[in-house]
Order: C-alpha cells, then sequence, then structure tokens
C-alpha cells in the first residue's frame, strides 16, 4: 500500500465510513428520532464536503487503474456539495418517510461510483464506477413505493441504462481487441484513425452519451424526472449529469485525442441537436418538472459544444458551468421539492399567483430560473458566454449562432414560468408554505452561489490554474 493512500483515496473513503455509520445505526433495535437522524446525517455531509479542501495529494493508486489530481478533488467537491443541499432541501420530505437510511445509503453509493468514474484511468474502472452510479438510482427512483409513477421511473431507467451500458460493454471489447490495452493511456498510444478503431470508439461514446442525455439518447430523460422523487430527481439532474460529463471529457482527452476530428465533428452535430430537441421539448411542457428534464437537456447540448473545443480553456468553461448549474438547478428543484412535499403539486397552473403568499420561495425559483436562461447579472450569463467562447475557436459561425438564438428561445419557457409565479390573481393562489431552516440554508447558498459565482470570476480562475 502506498505511503499516501489515505491521502489519494481520501474522499472515497470519507463516503465508505459515511456508509458503514448508516449501516450500523440501521442495525440498532431502536432507531433515533427522524430529525436527529437527518441533523447527523447532514453533519456527516458536511464534514464529507470540508475535507475536499485539505490535505489534497495527485498520484495513482491500483496499478494505475485510479488517478487523482487537484482538478478530480475539485469535481468531486462540487458533487459533495450537491449531495449536501440536496440533503438540507428534502428534511421535510424524508421527515415522514419511514426509510430514510435507505435512502442516504442508495444516494451516497451512487456518489461513491461517481468519484471512481472521475479518477478512472482504465475503462474497467470507469465502467464500473459508472454501474455503481447508476444501479442505486434506479433503486430510489422507485423510493415512493405507493405511487405507480415511481416504479415506472425506475423501470425506466434501469432499462435505458442497461441498454447503454451493453452498447458501452461491446465498444469496450472491440477498443480491447484494437489496442489490446485497457488502460487510457495506451489506448490513445494505439488508436489511428483506422475504420474498425473509430467504429469502436463510436460505440463507447454512445454508450457515454446515454447517461448525459445527449440527443437521440434522452427520451428516458423526462419520464424518470417526473417520476422519481424530487430529491431522486435533482440528484439525476445535477450530480448524475456532472459526473457522466466529467467522465466524458476524461475520456475525450486521455483516450481518443488521436481520433479527435472523428469526434469534434459528431460533438458539434450532437450538440446542436440537443440543444434545439431540448428547447423544442421544454416550450410545451406543463409539468414543471418534464420542463427542467428537457431544460437539462439542452444544458448538455452547451456543454458538448463546449467539449468539441478540446482546449484546456474549453475544459475549464464546462467545469465551471457545472458548478453554477449545481446551484442554479438546486435552487429551482429546491421550492419544488417544498411544494411537493406540502401540496403534492408539480404542474405549472398549481404555481399561479405563487408569489402572493410565498415571497421567499418565488424570489429563489426566479432567480434560478433567470441563471438557467443566462440572463445578466446572474452566474448563469456568465457561464454561457464561457462555454460559448470557447466553443468559437472550433466551430463556424453559423454553429455559434444557432447556439446563441437558442438561448433566446429557452428564456421564453423560462420566463413563462416566473410570469405565473408573479400572476396578479389571488384567489387561485397556493397558502403559505412554511420553510425549514435547513431547506431555507441550502436556497440561500444556492442563490448566493447565482449571484456571486459570475460576478466574482475566482471560481473560473481557480479552475484554469487546476489543469
Amino acid at each position: 500500500m502506498p505511503e499516501n493512500f489515505f491521502i489519494l483515496f481520501k474522499q472515497e473513503l470519507w463516503l465508505t465510513a459515511i456508509l458503514f455509520i448508516l449501516l450500523i445505526s440501521k442495525l440498532k433495535d431502536k432507531q433515533p428520532a427522524a430529525t436527529s437522524l437527518l441533523t447527523g446525517i447532514n453533519i456527516l455531509l458536511l464534514l464529507n464536503f470540508l475535507s475536499g479542501f485539505f490535505f489534497n495529494a495527485e498520484g495513482s493508486l491500483f496499478g494505475k487503474m485510479f488517478v487523482t489530481n487537484h482538478l478530480h478533488v475539485f469535481e468531486k467537491n462540487i458533487l459533495n456539495l450537491a449531495a449536501l443541499l440536496i440533503s438540507l432541501q428534502s428534511t421535510k420530505w424524508l421527515e415522514n418517510h419511514e426509510h430514510i437510511i435507505e435512502f442516504y445509503v442508495l444516494m451516497i453509493s451512487s456518489l461513491l461510483g461517481m468519484f471512481f468514474m472521475i479518477s478512472a484511468a482504465n475503462v474497467l474502472m470507469l465502467y464500473v464506477g459508472l454501474e455503481l452510479s447508476t444501479i442505486p438510482l434506479a433503486a430510489v427512483a422507485n423510493f415512493d413505493l405507493k405511487r405507480k409513477t415511481s416504479g415506472e421511473a425506475a423501470m425506466k431507467l434501469i432499462i435505458s441504462s442497461a441498454f447503454s451500458s451493453a452498447i458501452l460493454l461491446l465498444g469496450i471489447s472491440f477498443i480491447y481487441g484494437c489496442t489490446g490495452s485497457l488502460d487510457f493511456a495506451d489506448i490513445n498510444n494505439l488508436l489511428h484513425k483506422e475504420p474498425l478503431h473509430a467504429a469502436a470508439f463510436l460505440l463507447f461514446f454512445v454508450g457515454l452519451l446515454f447517461k448525459v442525455s445527449a440527443v437521440p439518447f434522452h427520451l428516458w430523460t423526462a419520464d424518470v424526472y417526473e417520476g422519481s422523487p424530487v430529491a431522486v430527481t435533482s440528484f439525476l439532474s445535477v450530480a448524475s449529469k456532472a459526473a457522466a460529463v466529467f467522465a466524458l471529457l476524461n475520456v475525450l482527452n486521455k483516450m481518443a485525442q488521436p481520433l479527435s476530428s472523428i469526434w469534434h465533428d459528431a460533438l458539434i452535430w450532437i450538440s446542436l441537436l440537443t440543444i434545439i430537441v431540448g428547447n423544442l421539448f421544454a416550450l410545451r411542457q406543463q409539468n414543471i418538472k418534464r420542463l427542467l428534464a428537457f431544460s437539462s437537456v439542452s444544458q448538455v447540448g452547451f456543454l458538448l459544444l463546449a467539449a468539441s473545443a478540446n482546449s484546456s480553456l474549453g475544459n475549464a468553461a464546462i467545469i465551471y458551468f457545472i458548478l453554477i448549474y449545481v446551484f442554479s438547478n438546486l435552487a429551482a428543484f429546491g421550492v419544488i421539492a417544498l411544494v411537493s412535499a406540502v401540496k403534492q403539486k408539480e404542474t405549472l397552473t398549481d404555481y399561479h399567483a405563487f408569489y402572493t403568499n410565498n415571497k421567499f420561495l418565488s424570489w429563489c425559483l426566479s432567480i434560478a430560473l433567470f441563471s438557467l436562461a443566462g440572463v445578466p447579472p446572474t452566474a448563469g450569463f456568465f457561464g454561457k458566454l464561457f462555454l460559448l467562447m470557447s466553443a468559437s475557436q472550433g466551430i463556424t459561425f453559423t454553429v455559434l449562432t444557432i447556439a446563441a438564438l437558442n438561448m433566446v428561445v429557452s428564456m421564453y419557457y423560462y420566463l413563462r414560468v416566473v410570469r405565473t409565479l408573479f400572476a396578479n390573481n389571488e384567489n387561485e393562489c397556493l397558502e403559505a408554505i412554511e420553510v425549514p431552516i435547513t431547506a431555507k440554508i441550502a436556497l440561500v447558498i444556492c442563490v448566493a452561489g447565482i449571484l456571486l459565482t459570475g460576478v466574482l470570476s475566482g471560481a473560473y480562475n481557480y479552475i484554469i490554474t487546476l489543469q
């Protein structure tokens, strides 16, 4: 065992320790009260997040299958932040649930798999992390056992994941047959612009595109988002998608550079298709979770467009945007979670004149939607700006114009929600919703992140220095 094993593997060990604590507490004859249990878990998640800022090092483990550096630590800490915020926002829902520990065991197990995906320097390590992150998500999507739609969401997620995994494994087998290796570095040196090599990588590539919900591999997204509990939808939309994008960046940069001319063109077409289709479907949605699902599809298109640049600035812009996306999406889903837990309402009409009795929640949701739309001075504007600027180095003016025009299209369905919130009709509005202190803290953190991350450029500059 290397001397610095506990430093290099620190974040994974933290999650494993939390899992053991949860499992041991489940074995006790007398379970603690829900409030005490949630408080204890939130403290553990906070300590897990804070640990990412101290005693970090660069190196490799397990025969160089697992590699960590300061950028990987930062990416993992983004996911830790997302898990903490989701936990704080879900207090109201979980307090009335009988399987609190099971929820966290599944979520943290999935998070552990995402960490392995990010640090993978070997195709098998990436695949193991991918499966470890996906299978618990399918179980937790069915967490509302009394709702039929929750079971349907889990079934659709597991079927689509199995299909994408099959394609991914077929690509892995072809890559191994072509190169005789499963290490990223070796594959990068042995891949050539030959038809079989290109076909092998494209199969592997398609399997990853399923995970990020890129068009035409996005059809599972809206149904799973709608059927899952809001906390699970939040985790899917932020943590799962971010981890898949981080893994995709690793694959493109460290494993597939010899085929960059092939995947560059493919990414441009897929990104444009993803942006357009995501926006068109979002325009006609009446369920707010489905609207944000197709919105997330469109956002992935912008990320893939920046990834096509194949540059350090493009990678920095992607990571920066994902940080902003965590704050923006979780601010939106934090409000939706409270309304869903208390009123079981998720359609746009249910939010009519929402501002009348819920001013704090209305402003939080509005600021989140402004950021997702890219309206200045929110961080979302700067995130989209950096994405398009980095992508402009490798795309035509026509492609850039189409992407920019789609930002205008997205403003319509985001602002449609804002208009609904501030409508003047007190007879149809929801009554005041009590906001737990933990949820209020999470929403304040998200709104502060939206307003400050863009105006203060330190986060973007810091990410650039990590590469």
